[in-house]
């Protein structure tokens, strides 16, 4: 399937409705306003085409941008590919749930989500506290260092407060996934949401939110959920 059929398949399954969604949410023009769900039977003709990828991602509208983390094969993707593609995520439904978990399928992973949570930048570090997300929540416990990670929630609990509200919302998240998905660490991470405490989200013109990962820990643990692995990263 040419990059010319996809795209006119995807506009095809926008609707007004969702491209509003998307648009309170941050997305800008270009975009149909494709539900995700509905990108599946599209993505399962296609598989991975890495080409394919680079073309729709590299069109700027939303849906394709997305669509090519889908088919994206991250396991030939470079740091320089990621690189450009974190450069263009122009908020965080890419820089998170596009690029972020394309990342995470890679053996670069770690070392790429390390660079961009020391980057200063908002959507880079969101996007690497967001990579460790996936990452806990995927792989086995004995392919991370205890030692690290631990010294991450030291970096989360200290700086969480002052940082821009993508970071911190991705901060809060990592809290919550390592205190579910990585069991060394249960306690540290239970111990650490409640330091942190509320996090407020900061939003223009409307009220702010308020971030509570202790609260989101707790009913995990009722339902049983420690230790949660999930068994693909991306749909």
């Amino acid at each position: 399937m040419d990059f010319e059929t996809v795209m006119q398949e995807l506009e095809e399954l926008g609707k007004e409705r969702i491209k509003k969604t998307y648009i309170r949410n941050g997305a800008k023009e270009p975009l149909f306003g494709v539900a995700t769900g509905a990108m599946k039977p599209l993505a399962k003709k296609i598989k991975n085409n890495q080409p394919l990828a680079e073309q729709l991602y590299a069109t700027g509208n939303y849906d394709a941008m997305y669509f090519a983390g889908i088919i994206a094969d991250p396991m030939i993707m470079t740091e320089a590919d990621f690189e450009r593609w974190i450069d263009t995520a122009y908020f965080y439904m890419l820089s998170d749930y596009v690029v972020a978990v394309t990342l995470a399928e890679t053996d670069i992973a770690q070392a790429v989500a390390d660079k961009w949570i020391a980057s200063g930048e908002e959507l880079k570090m969101s996007a690497g506290w967001s990579c460790y997300c996936w990452l806990l929540g995927n792989r086995p416990d004995s392919e991370f260092s205890a030692s690290k990670l631990a010294s991450m929630l030291d970096q989360v609990e200290n700086m969480i407060h002052d940082s821009p509200n993508r970071t911190k919302s991705a901060m809060n998240n990592f809290i919550y996934t390592v205190a579910i998905s990585y069991v060394p660490l249960h306690e540290k991470a239970v111990d650490t949401a409640k330091s942190v405490g509320a996090v407020e989200i900061k939003k223009d013109e409307k009220k702010s939110s308020i971030l509570l990962a202790s609260d989101n820990i707790q009913k995990e643990l009722d339902r049983g959920g420690v230790g949660f692995k999930r068994k693909y990263v991306r749909c």
